[in-house]
């Protein structure tokens, strides 16, 4: 459930005159919405859609930046949530799901637009929480096997999630309110079998606001062509290089222009270009080199190639071959922003969020990063505020000997192989659970 608490270290102070490298932000003790849950005795203030936590031994006021006054004159909670999706068109969305998947309702009410999910994020949730023991138990006894058992229960957690995000996806008209659900991941190297899987999921799911996630590989990119062909809405995820990210939307278009459909107004998608982990593997490579040019990169990379992400994004969505899918109703696959934590601690909180603002995107946030932006975060178009230093960056760093194909490469690697671990595990503990289940039972 979410919490009202107050930051003890609030933020670093920092300061840049450039969108890539480190903003300035106020040190004034702040509050902020805390997505943890709480196991503390405060007292809970509750009604039908939203509680929060209080803890009175904080002193101060409590709020939400920024409030504002609706069309009644009446106090509305704003956030800036809420700001960044109307005054810039950037969908700010959750990267996380668990149950009980009614604790999403107050990041709704803070202004999360959609969620994102993957391997990991169910390994976590579905091993860490007793939330699951109920279903769990019912689906191992009525004969289920463990594979069966995992997909009814993420399965169920989407359908739940997608339920509480309708309202925003009928009021978009299908521009936004989507839950994201990956397909196995030890499919990532299978075209026909990824195409399988996200025909099965999208049908076992059955809600018209699921997007299903088909990891960017080589072997997929026929995939999501041909998923996007049946109608299907896809989330494109683990892309992280621009020649990766082109053949996405090359496949996209391929997808829509092979679908045969006359209207298209319902086959959408996202492409999920990864950002954090970029700098995480290019800053080791630059403290191998030395130099104080290259010491200087560091933190540079990741938002730089993501300004060129979008100049492609704007290019490949225009011209005749676009129009003529317009007239047909085609929406755009918008970008979207994943890895967008800080893994870093020397870095400022919200460096994959304030410098990566532009319309008809999304930002996909987890805790961290949610908590950080909604407290100080900077709601301003900066995307493309200044591309020729983007390009003198990305250009610096291949002059430096950094090789964006190998960047790009290893960690689509290390992406494919982290979700199949997490996989992995948790089937293994799944059976293990199960096991124990049926011996207790004899």
């Amino acid at each position: 459930m979410a919490t009202i608490s107050k930051l003890s270290n609030p933020c670093l102070n920092y300061s840049s005159s450039t969108s890539f490298g480190i903003r300035s932000s106020s040190s004034a003790p702040k509050f902020f919405i805390d997505l943890r849950t709480s196991n503390s005795n405060s007292n809970r203030l509750s009604d039908s859609k939203l509680s929060f936590v209080i803890n009175h031994s904080i002193r101060g006021s409590l709020c939400i930046k920024c409030s504002q006054a609706d069309g009644n004159g009446s106090s509305v909670k704003r956030t800036t949530l809420h700001d960044l999706y109307e005054r810039q068109g950037q969908s700010p969305w959750y990267d996380n799901l668990c149950r009980p998947v009614t604790d999403l309702i107050p990041l709704i009410e803070s202004g999360v637009r959609g969620v994102t999910s993957n391997p990991a994020i169910f390994q976590k949730a579905i091993s860490t929480s007793n939330s699951y023991n109920d279903q769990f138990r019912e689906l191992v006894q009525a004969g289920k096997d463990i594979d069966s058992v995992y997909w009814e229960l993420v399965v169920k957690d989407i359908q739940d999630a997608c339920k509480l995000f309708e309202t925003i996806y009928d009021k978009t008209d299908g521009g936004d309110g989507y839950v994201s659900v990956e397909v196995s991941p030890i499919l990532a190297d299978d075209t026909e079998g990824t195409v399988e899987d996200a025909k099965w999921l999208h049908k076992k799911v059955e809600r018209s606001n699921v997007y299903i996630k088909i990891p960017a590989t080589a072997p997929c990119i026929p995939s999501i062509k041909e998923v996007i062909s049946l109608g299907i809405s896809v989330n494109v995820t683990l892309i992280f290089s621009l020649a990766r990210y082109e053949a996405v939307i090359d496949a996209y278009l391929d997808g829509l222009e092979a679908s045969g459909l006359s209207d298209l107004s319902r086959v959408t998608s996202v492409a999920s270009f990864f950002v954090s982990r970029v700098d995480t593997l290019v800053d080791k490579m630059l403290e191998k080199i030395g130099t104080p040019e290259a010491l200087d990169l560091r933190g540079k990379a990741a938002n730089a190639q993501a300004a060129l992400a979008y100049k492609l994004y704007q290019k490949k969505f225009s011209g005749p071959r676009w129009e003529a899918l317009v007239k047909k109703g085609a929406k755009k696959q918008r970008l979207l922003w994943a890895s967008t934590s800080v893994k870093n601690p020397a870095y400022p909180d919200t460096l994959y969020v304030d410098p990566l603002i532009g319309p008809d995107t999304v930002s996909t946030m987890p805790d961290q990063a949610l908590q950080a932006f909604i407290d100080h975060g900077s709601v301003a178009r900066t995307i493309d505020s200044n591309v020729s230093e983007a390009e003198g960056i990305y250009s610096a760093l291949e002059k430096l000997g950094i090789d964006w194909g190998f960047v790009g490469s290893q960690l689509e690697l290390e992406g494919v192989d982290s979700f199949k671990k997490a996989f992995d595990s948790l089937i293994d503990s799944l059976q293990e659970k199960a096991n124990t289940l049926k011996l207790v039972s004899l």
